[in-house]
């Protein structure tokens, strides 16, 4: 399993901003689209190319087009919402599918209360979208669903911060999943916050807090 943290200037900036407590709901949640449209990029820089015909303003010439079909893009509620507009700002026929998990505060393990998916999700690449790989828990109950529904290709996991307890559990649970993120934090407080984190992604886009 690779571990990619993104180390652009322009992510590093975006992030920085995203942290700061004083940054508001809108911003905050352009900007988890916007770094999640570079997350996106990345991830999918092993797509394969179909070859295509297309007709310039002077000849027809061969170009080179995704499948999109070939994917699946599944946010974890409800945080991951606030990424996957940005995935179909530059994969605007991606097709997208939702696992409800929610965090019990005492065990800190995840609860499952909501699962709808392509029917066809065995045939796809499947990229899961959560702003915050924490504890590892939600992560590793959602992959746990998609091999459980015969996904036997490639599963990405996309997040906008990381903790290292975290990145630890998943690749020891599932080693053949790809990590994508925008910052490797230090570590997990005692309440499972990660550190300096950006404190709950949830509350901060959909604006609760």
């Amino acid at each position: 399993m690779s571990v990619i943290e993104l180390n652009h200037p322009l992510v590093k900036h975006k992030v920085s901003i995203l942290r700061d407590k004083n940054t508001g709901t809108k911003e905050f949640r352009e900007l988890a689209e916007e770094i999640a449209m570079f997350l996106c990029y990345e991830a999918m820089q092993d797509a394969k190319l179909d070859d295509v015909e297309v007709e310039t303003p002077m000849e027809k010439t061969i170009g080179h087009k995704i499948n999109e079909d070939r994917y699946a893009f599944v946010p974890i509620l409800r945080a991951g919402l606030g990424m996957s507009n940005g995935i179909t700002k530059i994969v605007p026929n991606a097709k997208i599918g939702v696992i409800g998990l929610y965090r019990n505060e005492e065990t800190l393990e995840p609860v499952r209360y909501y699962y709808k998916v392509p029917k066809d999700i065995k045939d796809r690449e499947v990229i899961l979208l959560d702003p915050m790989l924490a504890t590892g828990g939600s992560a590793i109950d959602a992959i746990k669903m998609m091999k459980e529904d015969g996904c036997t290709k490639k599963i990405k996991f996309l997040c906008l911060i990381a903790a290292p307890e975290g990145i630890k559990r998943l690749q020891e649970t599932y080693p053949d999943v790809d990590i994508y993120c925008a910052s490797i934090d230090d570590h997990l407080n005692e309440i499972g916050y990660i550190v300096p984190g950006l404190g709950d992604a949830g509350d901060r886009i959909f604006g609760i807090k």
